[in-house]
């Protein structure tokens, strides 16, 4: 790791904050250029390894970051992540099929919506500079509509957009996001469902071509090192497929992804609930 880099992060450790010179820095939309296909990345479960999650906020793009709420190094990351005028989500732990283990600041079926507010706003308050929201896990809380409702309700009373990992395709989560007029959108490929390389190559491609053939597309990664070390080959050569990459607020504004807006996503696979989704 880069020695500021490092440096960076054991301030933020030690101090808990660090000055930032400038909030993200967003390209002006004055005079917007002839649109290209856009795609969008999010990094999915950072926080828990300080080695990984830095490597991952080190991308040379415009990747998006999404954080679990209290690990103990969403806070240094997330800071490190903004002050590269990089994307944060909170990365919220919701109850999936299996009933795997979610980690702290989970969300579960029978929680009091008394409950159910708390988590979400501690969730909320534990990773600095956040932008949006989308689901750890939940292929069974994102099937059921009143706690999806209560998230949506406290989500739009701030400026946040919410994606749908779409950990199930019963997911009503989207849904009633745009009854709440919640900017928002949900995942169409996972990159690195399989810790392949070849496997991340391919769908990293079948991630391009649905850009390319509906406008946009959405991808879900994970700071393994296998995603880490295709993507900084990877990234670099968009610019010369004609392959625009932006953060997940961009391409949200890009796509017209409102309450108002027609249903945008193509029908697509899911993947099964006996595997390991995150």
């Amino acid at each position: 790791m880069l020695p500021y880099v490092m440096a960076f992060l054991m301030a933020v450790v030690a101090t808990g904050t660090v000055a930032i010179a400038a909030e993200s820095r967003l390209p002006s939309e004055s005079n917007p250029p002839a649109q290209r296909p856009a795609i969008a990345i999010i990094i999915d479960d950072l926080g828990l390894q300080l080695g990984a999650g830095a490597r991952a906020v080190m991308l040379p793009a415009p990747l998006t970051y999404a954080f679990l709420p209290h690990t103990p190094y969403a806070r240094p990351l997330a800071t490190l992540a903004h002050h590269r005028h990089k994307e944060v989500m909170l990365h919220l732990p919701m109850e999936p099929l299996d009933r795997r283990p979610m980690g702290a600041g989970g969300l579960r079926p029978g929680m009091s919506r008394e409950d159910f507010v708390r988590v979400v706003r501690q969730g909320l308050a534990s990773v600095p500079h956040v932008r949006g929201i989308n689901n750890h896990m939940g292929s069974l809380l994102t099937q059921q509509e009143q706690p999806m409702r209560w998230l949506m309700e406290e989500i739009a009373d701030r400026p946040l957009y919410f994606i749908d990992s779409h950990t199930s395709k019963d997911s009503v989560a989207r849904t009633v996001a745009q009854a709440y007029r919640i900017p928002t959108l949900r995942r169409h490929v996972f990159l690195d469902h399989e810790r392949d390389p070849r496997a991340i190559a391919h769908h990293f491609q079948r991630l391009l071509r649905l850009a390319r053939r509906q406008g946009f597309a959405l991808a879900i990664g994970h700071p393994h090192p296998e995603t880490l070390a295709f993507l900084e080959q990877a990234l670099p050569r968009l610019e010369a497929e004609g392959i625009d990459l932006l953060p997940v607020s961009q391409l949200l504004r890009r796509v017209g992804a409102d309450a108002n807006a027609a249903p945008l996503l193509a029908r697509r696979e899911v993947q099964p609930q006996s595997a390991a989704l995150p």
